[in-house]
């Protein structure tokens, strides 16, 4: 394993695990497939968040040491978009495996993204990785982590965990409580338009000598309240009641009603989570930033620029033993969501007397 640290001896390295089971931490589901359909597939919040993210670090202009290193890793390949889709992986997975495809000359053809859910780490008797097994359904391939030449065939990035040495930790276990209370307020809501958009009330049964509704009675009434009365389609149409039967309506206590309050709370937490400015998501209530310019800069600068630093810094350092001095980067003078951040440091630099031109070249980052 060359690439994980030049001239350092295999006996140095210190012995890595994987981590224990992750434990029932609430009612929602723990497995990465559930968490996605529950997040990504089933919760507008969560799903706006990740694409803000992930299509902002895809769309981020670059600029790279060499022209042929840009067009590689601005190439598509099967379709996808590889920087989106990585900083998707990590969000939501915390890892993203890219596996570099050579050609018959032995030069990178092409980058590929692997579903990280479908990769495991195949370690050492010291826990380093080897190698990568891919499992689709009965199919597998096992991936060797460096080829002929000591030069890595399978970048593997990851965000950090504190308490696993082979994969990272993503987003969806930290948001998974607050999805399930998103979740389950819209269903909430969703019985109450089924319900005329109202509580439901009571039918008492009361003729006064003390006796009760057979069965065969009750289960008739049920089957025509449910025809007749439920649904908004049946919103505000009149009842009649037979002899001994009388409507008592019942309404929601402001303790009832907080379920409002608790989804607005669990979007917040998801939103946070994933790193996003509530306001950039349509919130009511957030006044932690001015204005969408104020909160789409610090979705810049405190969630894509860094995600976009550590997918662009794994890639290099994966390719370096093809493209000498590999480098690519966010060309920052061309976000647009940072040029009042430009024009401040520009006007700064203009006005400071004391510098020559060359120092005032070299710090507005021009050679």
């Amino acid at each position: 394993m060359k690439w994980f640290g030049k001239g350092r001896r295999e006996g140095a390295r210190p012995a890595l695990a994987r981590a224990g089971g992750a434990g029932m931490l609430g009612d929602w589901p723990r497995s990465y497939e559930a968490q996605v359909r529950d997040a990504y597939l089933a919760n507008p919040v969560a799903q706006r968040a990740v694409k803000l993210v992930a299509e902002g670090v895809g769309g981020a202009p670059l600029t790279a040491s060499e022209p042929a290193l840009l067009a590689l890793v601005t190439a598509r390949s099967g379709g996808q978009l590889l920087i989106e889709t990585v900083a998707a992986h990590l969000l939501l997975h915390g890892n993203a495996y890219v596996q570099i495809l050579t050609d018959a000359a032995g030069g990178v053809a092409e980058l590929y993204a692997l579903r990280p859910e479908r990769v495991s780490v195949e370690p050492d008797a010291n826990g380093w990785p080897v190698a990568y097994r891919y499992r689709v359904g009965e199919h597998g391939a096992r991936l060797a982590a460096e080829d002929a030449a000591g030069r890595p065939a399978l970048v593997h990035i990851k965000a950090f965990h504190p308490v696993d040495d082979h994969y990272g930790l993503g987003c969806l276990g930290a948001a998974a409580g607050a999805v399930a209370i998103h979740n389950a307020a819209a269903r909430w809501n969703k019985a109450l338009l089924d319900n005329a958009a109202r509580p439901s009330g009571a039918l008492v049964y009361d003729p006064g000598d003390g006796s009760a509704l057979a069965a065969d009675q009750f289960e008739r009434l049920k089957a025509e309240m449910e025809a007749g009365f439920a649904g908004a389609a049946n919103a505000g149409r009149p009842m009649l009641l037979e002899g001994g039967l009388k409507w008592q309506a019942m309404s929601l206590t402001p303790a009832d009603m907080d379920f409002v309050g608790l989804k607005a709370a669990a979007a917040r937490e998801i939103a946070l989570a994933f790193g996003v400015p509530p306001m950039l998501l349509g919130l009511p209530g957030d006044t932690a930033y001015a204005n969408y310019r104020e909160a789409n800069r610090a979705l810049w600068r405190l969630a894509i620029l860094p995600l976009a630093e550590k997918i662009l810094g794994g890639l290099c350092q994966g390719l370096a033993g093809w493209f000498d001095g590999a480098a690519v980067g966010v060309d920052l003078d061309r976000v647009t969501a940072l040029s009042e951040d430009r024009e401040r440091l520009w006007a700064q630099v203009s006005a400071a007397d004391f510098l020559t031109t060359e120092e005032k070249r070299a710090a507005v980052g021009l050679a």
